[in-house]
């Protein structure tokens, strides 16, 4: 390919350049959105686990006692 400006080859691979920054930019972009949205499902995931662990141990509670009364009507 021949160009008509003798610096015509560095109009190409700085324009080339320009537009592969500006990709590179949006796909930095989006990893570090992607990675933010992991860190909240992450921590998301962990406080439901908390609050189902929670709600386990009231349920056992509440049957212990539920348990404990029967024996005490029971004699």
């Amino acid at each position: 390919m021949k160009l008509r400006y003798p610096g015509g080859w560095i109009l190409v691979l700085l324009g080339c350049g320009a537009l592969s920054g500006c990709g590179l930019a949006g796909t930095a972009t989006g990893t570090a959105a992607g990675a933010a949205a992991e860190a909240q499902q992450a921590r998301d995931a962990k406080q439901t686990e908390a609050q189902v662990e929670q709600k386990l141990q009231d349920a056992q509670q509440a049957a212990a006692a539920q348990r404990a009364a029967a024996e005490q009507d029971s004699r």
